[in-house]
């Protein structure tokens, strides 16, 4: 039962204390391009959009554990308010709480398609797969109005280039056409993020993301145009999703996926903070279960940044999952397989330009 103050809507109830500034230092905004804030309402739940334009665009991931080499995020900020996202923490780097703000500030890098078209016609780069929203959402809300997944997937397919796509949100579906087209010659792979078959469950923990029947449904008409898709079981959360690991890997299999992935909830850094005041707001019954449960399966804490051991936990619970998801895995997906990207066709197609010149 949720109790009263719930503000609806949102994943985290309120914004905590950026751990980088001290009670006295002045933030300042004149690196957005965002008209000043005096006058604001305080709290008006509302969501803005601020420019920001870096000098580059393709991350290198170092993480060892995380599956991807390098990585891409056209916002930064998700308005999908997913309460146990580990990338809210990033928000702190560019002065913003990873709370509420990180749901309600996106920052928008207008420049995405054109740094992206730089960095990858550069004469030494050696084409591998870059990862649409390693960070946040690719197709979360803002995409509707701003359209840079569409234009980055255009430049992808341009240059004859490997991309991977990790989201939770139907909207996907509205760039088939530029899919398709890379599915092809093999350019395009995507992650679709689903944890849980309760809707009940669903809008509270990840509430302005596309409902689990949409999620579905994207799997079906992806893979039944080619396109290949692995399911996110991330990350299974003790005592609020893991009991439905073999209902959702029998789902996402019978829906077309031909793999899944799964990882263990870590409140690290601010989300161990706002994760807690969550589930009082929203699981009051179960809140401290389910943070026993949590904290069991990392060492007696709420977060564990050990590499390889991080995604996984330890314990007798973390165990439980992991069997548990191996069983899902040969029951539902015995004999299927996620194909690796083609990344020899653009450095014949830059080759092939070259010699233009």
């Amino acid at each position: 039962m949720l109790k009263q103050d719930y503000l609806k809507g949102r994943g985290a109830q309120a914004n905590v204390p950026n751990r980088f500034f001290e009670l006295s230092h002045e933030l300042r905004e004149d690196f957005l391009n965002y008209c000043a804030l005096e006058g604001e309402i305080v709290d008006n739940n509302q969501t803005q959009y601020l420019s920001v334009f870096p000098k580059t665009i393709v991350n290198t991931v170092t993480s060892p554990d995380v599956g991807m080499m390098y990585s891409m995020n056209m916002y930064q900020g998700c308005e999908h308010g997913c309460v146990y996202c580990y990338a809210r923490n990033s928000h702190e780097f560019w002065g913003f709480s990873a709370g509420l703000d990180f749901e309600r500030r996106i920052l928008v890098k207008q420049d995405a398609p054109k740094l992206l078209e730089a960095f990858i016609t550069r004469k030494q780069w050696k084409a591998a797969t870059i990862v649409m929203s390693g960070n946040t959402d690719c197709y979360q809300p803002a995409e509707r109005q701003f359209k840079l997944t569409r234009q980055c997937l255009q430049i992808f397919l341009k240059y004859k280039h490997p991309v991977g796509i990790i989201t939770k949100n139907a909207l996907i579906l509205r760039d088939l056409d530029i899919l398709k087209a890379l599915a092809k010659d093999h350019l395009i792979a995507v992650n679709m993020s689903i944890t849980s078959l309760s809707e009940s469950t669903r809008r509270i923990l990840e509430p302005r993301t596309a409902s689990i029947k949409k999620r579905l449904e994207t799997i079906k008409t992806l893979s039944a145009n080619g396109i290949p898709v692995n399911v996110m079981l991330a990350p299974i959360i003790p005592a609020i999703n893991s009991h439905e690991i073999l209902a959702l890997a029998k789902a996402t299999s019978e829906a077309g996926a031909l793999s899944m992935a799964h990882t263990i909830v870590r409140l690290n850094g601010a989300i161990g903070d706002i994760f807690s005041k969550w589930i009082k707001t929203t699981m009051p019954d179960r809140a401290e279960k389910v943070l026993n449960q949590i904290a069991s399966c990392h060492g007696g804490n709420l977060n564990d940044s050990r590499y390889g051991r991080r995604m996984r936990g330890e314990g007798e619970i973390a165990k439980q999952i992991n069997d548990l998801v191996k069983l899902a895995r040969l029951k539902y997906y015995k004999g299927k397989t996620y194909p690796q990207l083609n990344t020899s066709l653009h450095d014949t197609y830059k080759t092939g330009q070259m010699k233009l010149f």
